[in-house]
């Protein structure tokens, strides 16, 4: 046997390709509690740290590189979504940026303007004092920053969130990273149960999907 050719036996054996797969959900670790603390854990959060689950998610972006992210959702939809993304995945849907919401110091306004897809934070919904489904970990944010959230608040004001996301309001203009109703992703977390903020009357929410 030629020596180049053992070589890549042996890789094979012992060496994960660097295009390798990651779907995995496990209790909270430490390191990564100590980070969402004061973020999207503050103090006097009623949701149980053991009733949330850390993903770790791999992703391909709209130029094909490939990424592996970190998500925090509630423990009663982590099989959903690893199924979910794991799809996303294999069909090459392009997400750009998977990353805690902490990286952000939970600010919503700066992870949606980063175009970032995220899951669980410790808040109100937007304009309101009711506790979002992003507080029990049950929504997620996908593609952020080019499917904005847009109301109009009692003074008859346009609100857009993020505040960058104004040029994606306009529907009609396709990128990459829009979400369009009976796309790939819509259809695959409607089909787990999850309703998308898009179908919304009063509000639409682009971004949104919850359970």
């Amino acid at each position: 046997m030629h020596n180049s050719s053992f070589f890549t036996i042996l890789c094979s054996l012992f060496f994960l390709p660097s295009s390798a797969q990651i779907f995995t959900s496990q209790t909270i670790p430490d390191t990564v509690f100590a980070r969402m603390k004061g973020h999207s854990y503050p103090e006097g959060c009623t949701i149980r740290r053991a009733d949330l689950r850390y993903l770790q998610l791999s992703h391909v972006d709209a130029e094909g590189k490939e990424h592996v992210g970190e998500m925090v959702c509630n423990k009663a939809i982590a099989q959903d979504l690893l199924a979910i993304f794991k799809e996303l995945y294999r069909q090459k849907y392009p997400i750009q940026r998977i990353r805690l919401i902490d990286d952000y110091g939970a600010n919503d306004e700066l992870s949606m303007r980063d175009n970032n897809s995220s899951c669980f934070c410790y808040r109100t919904v937007s304009g309101t004092g009711k506790l979002s489904k992003h507080a029990q970990g049950l929504a997620v944010d996908v593609n952020t920053l080019y499917n904005p959230y847009v109301r109009t608040n009692k003074k008859g004001e346009r609100i857009i969130e993020p505040a960058t996301g104004k040029p994606y309001t306009d529907r009609s203009k396709k990128t990459p990273y829009q979400i369009r109703k009976g796309d790939l992703l819509y259809r695959l977390f409607t089909q787990h149960g999850f309703r998308w903020g898009g179908n919304w009357r009063t509000m639409k929410d682009w971004q949104h999907f919850e359970k």
